[in-house]
C-alpha cells in the first residue's frame, strides 16, 4: 500500500510543483526574449525576494505536514483543525508584516540585492524595483496558494491541485502575453502578470475550504501558543533551506558578476529557472516522505519507515537518472529560449549541462532531509539544508571561481551537492557499523522506539479469504501473549468484521488495486488495532451516528464492533482511510 500511495501523491507533488516552476520558467523566457539582457539580470536580482516568501510559506507547509501527519496517526480530529487554523492565522500576520516592508524599503533592498545605487542612470536598478513592486501585489495569494496545498492533498484533492496550478500556469502565460505585446508594461507588468496568476489558484483552492464536506474547520478557540510553536518548530528545517538558498543566489550572483559580469548572471537565471523544474522531481518525491515519515513515525511503525525509505530511494534514482538524461540531451534547444546574446546562450548551456549532473545527489538529500524532518531528526535535517545549499557549494563556487571562472560556479552544484551525501552515507554506515544501503542504516530511529519485536502483528488483506486468515493470526497472536479465550477470539472477530466489511463495500469488482493493512499491538497493558485501507472514504463512526437505529439487526458488525473498543478514532488523509481501536 506504501508504494502505490506514494506513488499516487508523488506524481501530483511532482505535477503541481513542477507547472508553478513553469511559471518562472515562462517569466523567464518572456523576459530573457522580449526585454533583454538588463532586465533578465534584474530578474535574477529579485530571486531572493521572491525566495523569502517562499522560504515562510515552504516553512508553515512542511510545518502542516509533519503536525497534519502526527494527528493523523493519532487519529486527532482537533489537531488537524488546529493546524489549519494556525496556518491561517500565521499566513496572514507574515503578508501583512512582508508587504509593509518591502513598501517602506524597496530601495535599500534592491541595493542590498546586488542592483547598485539608486541613481536615475542605474537601469538595473529601476528594473530591479519594478518587478517587486509587480510581485508584491500578489505576495498574500502567493503564499496562501503554498500554505493550501498540504491540507489539499491531505483531503485527497489531488485533482483541484492540479487544476489549481494549471489555472495559474495558463494565466501567467497570457497575461505575459499581453503584458510584453499589448501594455508594454516591462518587468513591473511581469511582476504584475505573476501576482494575477497566483490569485487565480488561490481562487481555485479556496473553494474547496468553504465547502461543507471539507475535513478542516477554522476554530479559533483552538489556536495557542503550543500549536503555533510545534507548526513553526517543525517548519524551520525547510526555512533554514530556503534561507540558505537566498545566501546561496546572492553568493553566487556577487561571484558571477565578478568573474563574467552580467551575462554570467543572466546565463545563472536562466540555469536557476530550468534547475528549479529539475529539482520539482526531488522536492516532490522529499514532500511525499515528510508527510508519510510523520505519520508513520506518530504510529511507530518501524517496518512502514523502512518501507518508506526503500521506496522514496528508488524513486529517487530511476526518476533523475532519467531527467539527467534529457537535460544533457536538450540543454542546446532550451537554453536558446530564454537568450537570444551569443556568448550568453554558450555559457548557460555549458552550465546546464554542469549543473544537471548534480540532480541525482541533490533529490536524495532532500528525500533524506524530509524524511528525518518527519522522523524528529530536526538537527539532521537542518544539517543537510546548510550543508548542501550553502556551505559546501558556496565554498566550491569561490575556490573554483578562481581557476576556472563561471564553469567552476557550474562545476559547485555537483561538487556540494555529492559532498553532502557522502557525509549522510558516512554518518549513517559510522551509526550502523558497517557500509550498507540497507534502510535499516539510513533510518537513524533510536534504538527503543517503537513496539517491541514480538509485541505486535502486521498482515496485509486483498480478499475475503484473507480476511478470515487475518482474523485467525490475530487470535493466535493474542493467546499466545496470554489473553483468555474468549477476549482473543472478540479481537480476532473485530479484525475480520471490519476487514470484511471494507472488502465487501471498499473494494471495486473490476480492480486489484486496494489493500488493507491491519496492525495489532500490545503495548503499556493496551490492545490497539490500527486498520489502514486506500479504498474511498468511509468514516464507521460517523455511518453510526447518521444511521442511529434501535433494530438491533441493521450494522451489527459494526455496532458490535463499538461496543468492544474503549475508544476509537477515524482519520481519512493522503487517500487513506485510518480506524484505531483501543480495546
Amino acid at each position: 500500500m506504501i508504494r502505490k500511495v506514494f506513488r499516487h501523491t508523488m506524481v501530483t507533488q511532482i505535477v503541481s510543483s513542477m507547472t508553478v516552476m513553469i511559471c518562472m520558467l515562462v517569466d523567464s523566457m518572456m523576459i530573457g526574449r522580449f526585454l533583454g539582457v538588463d532586465s533578465m539580470t534584474a530578474y535574477g536580482l529579485a530571486m531572493p525576494v521572491l525566495l523569502v516568501f517562499a522560504a515562510f510559506g515552504s516553512m508553515l507547509s512542511a510545518g502542516v505536514q509533519v503536525m497534519c501527519g502526527k494527528a493523523m496517526g493519532s487519529g486527532s480530529k482537533d489537531g488537524m483543525d488546529a493546524c489549519y487554523t494556525v496556518s491561517v492565522v500565521l499566513t496572514i500576520a507574515f503578508s501583512g508584516v512582508g508587504l509593509l516592508a518591502l513598501l517602506v524599503f524597496l530601495g535599500p533592498i534592491c541595493t542590498m540585492l546586488g542592483a547598485g545605487p539608486a541613481e536615475p542612470s542605474n537601469e538595473i536598478f529601476r528594473l530591479t524595483k519594478d518587478y517587486i513592486r509587480g510581485f508584491v501585489i500578489g505576495a498574500p495569494a502567493f503564499l496562501f496558494a503554498q500554505i493550501m496545498v498540504p491540507f489539499l492533498q491531505f483531503s485527497g484533492q489531488q485533482t483541484r491541485v492540479v487544476v489549481g496550478v494549471g489555472a495559474m500556469t495558463v494565466s501567467d502565460i497570457l497575461f505575459d502575453i499581453l503584458n510584453v505585446f499589448v501594455f508594454r508594461g516591462g518587468t513591473f507588468g511581469m511582476g504584475l502578470a505573476s501576482s494575477l496568476s497566483y490569485y487565480i489558484s488561490f481562487a481555485v483552492g479556496v473553494l474547496f475550504f468553504v465547502k461543507p464536506s471539507c475535513m478542516f474547520r477554522l476554530r479559533f478557540r483552538l489556536v495557542d501558543k503550543k500549536t503555533c510553536s510545534s507548526v513553526l518548530k517543525y517548519g524551520v528545517p525547510t526555512v533554514i533551506n530556503q534561507i540558505c538558498m537566498v545566501l546561496l543566489v546572492f553568493v553566487l550572483n556577487n561571484i558571477l558578476l565578478e568573474v563574467g559580469q552580467s551575462r554570467a548572471v543572466a546565463s545563472y537565471s536562466v540555469i536557476s529557472t530550468i534547475g528549479n523544474i529539475c529539482y520539482c522531481v526531488g522536492s516532490g518525491i522529499g514532500s511525499v516522505a515528510l508527510m508519510l515519515a510523520s505519520l508513520f513515525y506518530t504510529d511507530e511503525d518501524r517496518t512502514s519507515l523502512y518501507d518508506l525509505i526503500r521506496t522514496m530511494m528508488r524513486y529517487t534514482v530511476i526518476l533523475n537518472l532519467a531527467l539527467t538524461v534529457v537535460v544533457l540531451l536538450a540543454a542546446p534547444i532550451l537554453v536558446p529560449l530564454f537568450l537570444t546574446d551569443a556568448s550568453a546562450k554558450s555559457m548557460a548551456i555549458l552550465g546546464m549541462r554542469l549543473f544537471c549532473l548534480s540532480l541525482l545527489p541533490s533529490a536524495l538529500n532532500a528525500a533524506f532531509k524530509s524524511y528525518f524532518q518527519g522522523v524528529n531528526r530536526l538537527f539532521f535535517s537542518e544539517a543537510i539544508s546548510v550543508m548542501q545549499n550553502f556551505v559546501f557549494t558556496s565554498l566550491f563556487a569561490f575556490i573554483l571561481s578562481r581557476f576556472l571562472g563561471t564553469t567552476g560556479v557550474w562545476l559547485c552544484f555537483l561538487c556540494g551537492e555529492t559532498l553532502t551525501f557522502l557525509v549522510i552515507c558516512a554518518a549513517a554506515w559510522i551509526r550502523h557499523r558497517s557500509v550498507t544501503l540497507d534502510p535499516t542504516a539510513f533510518s537513524f530511529l533510536q534504538n527503543d522506539f517503537g513496539v517491541k519485536e514480538g509485541d505486535y502483528i502486521e498482515m496485509s488483506v486483498r480478499s475475503a479469504e484473507e480476511s478470515v486468515a487475518a482474523s485467525r493470526k490475530a487470535e493466535a497472536f493474542c493467546l499466545e501473549h496470554g489473553e483468555s479465550e474468549r477476549n482473543s477470539s472478540m479481537i480476532a472477530l473485530c479484525v475480520e468484521e471490519m476487514t470484511e466489511n471494507i472488502v465487501r463495500h471498499g473494494f471495486p469488482k473490476d480492480k486489484n488495486e486496494n489493500m488493507i493493512d491491519i496492525r495489532l499491538i500490545f503495548k503499556n497493558g493496551q490492545k490497539v488495532i490500527r486498520i489502514r485501507d486506500n479504498c474511498v472514504s468511509f468514516d464507521p463512526l460517523k455511518y453510526l451516528e447518521l444511521h442511529e437505529t434501535d433494530d438491533p439487526t441493521k450494522h451489527f458488525g459494526i455496532r458490535m464492533v463499538m461496543k468492544m473498543v474503549k475508544n476509537a478514532d477515524f482519520v481519512y488523509s493522503l487517500g487513506m482511510n485510518n480506524l484505531t481501536l483501543v480495546l
